[in-house]
C-alpha cells in the first residue's frame, strides 16, 4: 500500500513539507528520519519517496522556498533611503516573526546542505542582503546615512532583525506594532547621520 487511505497528492505533498519542518525545527535534521516524517505525514514510509526524493531535497526546498518567497514579497517603496530603510525593516520583522521555525531552520541548518545546494541557498540570501546594502549605500551617498561599511552594517541589521524570532512569543509584555517601532528606532539610530 503506497499511500495511507484518505491521503491524497494535492493534500499530502505539503503535509510531508509541514511536517519535516516541524520535526527540522525541534529536533534537528541531523536527528529527523523519513520515517519519523511519514509517521507525522500518516503515510506508509516509502510513500514520502513519490513526494521528495530524499531528506536533504526536503530541507533544501524548505529554505529555498523561503528564500524566494521573501524576496518576491519585499518591495522598495517609494521615497529615499530613509524611508525605504523603515519599510525593510518593518517587513523584515513582520515576515519573519509569522515563520519561526523556517528563520530557525534557514539559520541552523545551513551545515547539513549539500555543498551545491549550499551555494544556491547563500546565492538568494546575498541577493536579499544586496537589497539592504542598496539601500544603505543610497543613504550615505544623500548624506543620510553614517555608515562606515555597508557591507557590515547589513549583516549587523539582518542579524538584529532576526533575532526577534528567538524571543517574540504573540501576547506577550510588548505586540508586534511596539517591536516594530522600538527595533526601527534602533536601527535608524544606528545608521543615520549623527545617529538622529
Amino acid at each position: 500500500m503506497a499511500r495511507t487511505q484518505g491521503s491524497h497528492a494535492g493534500t499530502t505533498g505539503p503535509k510531508v513539507r509541514d511536517a519535516a519542518l516541524r520535526l527540522f525545527a525541534r529536533h534537528g535534521f541531523a536527528a529527523v528520519s523519513m520515517r519519523q516524517i511519514a509517521r507525522e505525514v500518516g503515510v506508509q514510509a516509502g510513500a514520502l519517496y513519490l513526494y521528495t526524493p530524499d531528506k536533504q531535497t526536503l530541507l533544501f526546498e524548505l529554505m529555498r522556498d523561503h528564500l524566494e518567497d521573501l524576496l518576491a514579497d519585499w518591495q522598495a517603496p517609494e521615497g529615499g533611503a530613509a524611508a525605504q530603510l523603515e519599510h525593510f525593516a518593518r517587513h523584515h520583522i513582520a515576515y519573519h516573526l509569522d515563520r519561526p521555525d523556517l528563520v530557525f531552520i534557514a539559520y541552523m541548518e545551513l551545515r547539513n546542505l549539500s555543498p551545491e545546494n549550499f551555494a544556491m541557498i547563500e546565492g538568494l540570501r546575498g541577493d536579499y542582503e544586496d537589497r539592504l546594502e542598496a539601500i544603505l549605500q543610497a543613504g550615505v551617498a544623500e548624506g543620510a546615512f553614517d555608515v562606515p561599511d555597508t557591507k557590515l552594517a547589513t549583516m549587523a541589521v539582518i542579524s538584529m532583525l532576526t533575532g526577534v524570532t528567538t524571543w517574540f512569543r504573540d501576547g506577550g509584555r510588548l505586540s508586534r506594532g511596539d517591536v516594530e517601532n522600538i527595533y526601527w528606532d534602533m536601527v535608524r539610530k544606528a545608521v543615520m547621520s549623527g545617529g538622529a
